[in-house]
């Protein structure tokens, strides 16, 4: 089953990759729409939160992937779908799990706002540099030959363009902005989830056989993305609120850019697609099993670090 699912490709219309496309881009302009300057130069006073966060989502996380796959040794499709999670920036979700976690809401808006800037260029680049230090998927990148500028335009069309319009309209029209807000956000998402269940509904027998076979990996992998977070936080001698917001926004990943860009450059390889498809579902229900469980426990108000 192994050599099998490294061969497996998820079929997905490439027409319907439009749709999934936009959607993806509706859900960051709708996160956008509640992001404002004033956040950056509020944080801009505490550069260590933000040095702390995007260290964890794009340095940490990632090597400490390495160190999971190395020592568990998956196929090659499941390993470079476990580089793609890790590379990609904090999820859209992250924001209302962080309130319902009782946990700072602007630095996680402000995080995923900085997050989806650098993953312009920070998620092609770490896909590429940490999926070549595990040779199995090394073999897939070298076979694939990933065009990183093409998947740089990608993601900056996607997310970078998106959350820079919401931005813009929050600062010129902020009744507007709140307003659409509500409306983007759900209305966006929903549509996304859609896209992806049918996906998998076309291809349901494959998800079906191997879902097990990545079920307990992503279970790891989203554990140890949570873990790494909550650590660094800790060690930085953070805030209850800040290790809350930190956190989640490194078990929050955007699962939805990774599945665009497999479909775009992998041709829905199986293993990777399954393994970030899972790991979408799976963290929806992880993440507000934290969220919840947190925001049943008070915080003790104090300066924050």
């Amino acid at each position: 089953m192994e050599q099998i699912i490294d061969n497996v490709h998820i079929d997905f219309d490439k027409d319907s990759l439009w749709p999934l496309n936009i959607a993806l881009a509706l859900v960051m302009f709708g996160v956008a729409l509640e992001i404002k300057l004033s956040d950056f130069k509020k944080l801009a006073r505490k550069p260590k939160l933000v040095l702390t966060g995007v260290f964890s989502q794009f340095v940490l996380l990632p090597a400490i992937t390495l160190g999971l796959v190395w020592s568990l040794k998956p196929v090659a499709s499941i390993a470079l779908g476990m580089f793609m999670v890790a590379a990609c920036p904090g999820g859209n979700i992250s924001n209302f799990i962080t309130h319902l976690a009782k946990g700072n809401s602007a630095l996680s808006v402000t995080l995923t706002a900085i997050a989806t800037l650098l993953a312009i260029v920070m998620t092609p680049l770490n896909l590429q540099f940490w999926g070549s230090l595990y040779p199995p998927s090394a073999q897939i990148l070298k076979e694939v030959s990933i065009a990183s500028l093409e998947m740089i335009k990608l993601v900056a069309l996607l997310l970078g363009i998106p959350l820079l319009i919401g931005m813009m309209v929050n600062h010129i029209r902020p009744k507007l902005a709140k307003r659409m807000t509500k409306v983007f956000k759900v209305g966006s998402l929903v549509f996304f989830v859609i896209l992806v269940f049918l996906a998998l509904y076309k291809n349901i027998d494959i998800f079906l056989e191997y879902i097990f076979y990545v079920f307990w990996l992503v279970l790891l992998h989203n554990l140890v993305a949570f873990l790494t977070g909550f650590s660094l936080a800790i060690a930085m001698g953070l805030s209850k609120e800040n290790v809350r917001s930190i956190t989640i926004e490194t078990g929050i990943q955007n699962s939805g850019l990774g599945l665009l860009l497999i479909f775009t450059f992998f041709d829905g390889l199986g293993g990777m697609a399954l393994l970030t498809a899972f790991w979408g579902i799976w963290h929806l229900i992880s993440g507000l099993l934290l969220g919840g469980f947190w925001g049943y426990r008070s915080i003790e108000k104090k300066k924050l670090v």
